[in-house]
């Protein structure tokens, strides 16, 4: 069985997306099987992995819809090494008509049994909210992997997750655990950056990676060129610290399936 990852935070600007296709890479160049799926409508995954949005003739909506599965939708990131499952601003619309229809938070679970066997990882890239699209990843997951800014709103923002990872995991998933807490977008000259961070360590302990994502410009640059950074620029202090989380994802997984 794979282990499935959604990548979740409801603040926006965190560094989603940009962990989500550069963790992907890294554990494909790792040996890995891996499929990203955008569950987000901007379909920011989609374009930084190399897959126009704009000329999608199947997506994830129609998954959850279930006019389709995710065997037909699936393509493969040549610049990135793994499958995705893209998005485009169609899935907007999936919220509202998912709402009428049977077990809508368990839809996109549902729609992966069928390909389990084909990954080591599946990894959800989840839109900047708390809606049915985020709750489905949720559900879907065997863990959250959180990314975040080291700022006082960010501790603020995790408190509102942790809440909602608590009550999917008592009605809907009793599997679901917080994988790690992850730092991005990390100034070490920030001394507000230095305090937030040893809160996080103080509170979560083994639970924070000990792979921090620096600020790095390549990372920003890199969606423009339909690639991953550890791809593009592997050498890169961006793309050098997802590879690191790679790693250390890798191990985490290792101890635990020997525990």
């Amino acid at each position: 069985m794979p282990r499935t990852l959604a990548i979740a935070n409801q603040k926006g600007g965190v560094g989603k997306t940009t962990t989500s296709v550069n963790l992907a890479a890294g554990l494909a160049g790792a040996g890995k099987r891996v499929l990203l799926i955008d569950l987000d409508p901007q379909g920011n995954a989609t374009m930084g992995s190399g897959i126009d949005k704009r000329n999608l003739e199947h997506s994830v909506y129609q998954v959850l819809l279930g006019l389709t599965t995710v065997q037909t939708v699936r393509q493969k990131s040549d610049s990135g090494g793994y499958d995705l499952v893209p998005a485009n601003r169609e899935l907007a619309g999936a919220e509202v008509e998912m709402v009428a229809l049977e077990n809508r938070e368990t839809r996109l679970k549902s729609s992966l049994d069928g390909i389990a066997a084909d990954y080591d990882f599946i990894l959800l890239d989840c839109p900047p909210a708390l809606n049915l699209l985020t709750l489905n990843g949720l559900v879907a997951a065997d863990a959250v992997l959180i990314p975040m800014q080291c700022e006082y709103y960010a501790l603020e923002g995790l408190s509102d997750l942790v809440e909602t990872i608590r009550k999917v995991r008592k009605h809907l998933n009793p599997r679901l655990e917080i994988e790690g807490l992850l730092r991005t977008m990390y100034d070490p000259r920030n001394s507000l950056a230095q305090q937030v961070s040893a809160q996080l360590q103080q509170h979560f302990g083994d639970k924070l990676y000990a792979t921090i994502i620096p600020r790095n410009v390549r990372l920003a640059e890199a969606p423009s060129f339909g690639a991953p950074a550890v791809s593009l620029d592997k050498a890169c202090k961006g793309s050098q610290a997802y590879l690191a989380l790679a790693d250390e994802l890798l191990s985490r997984s290792a101890v635990a399936l020997t525990a």
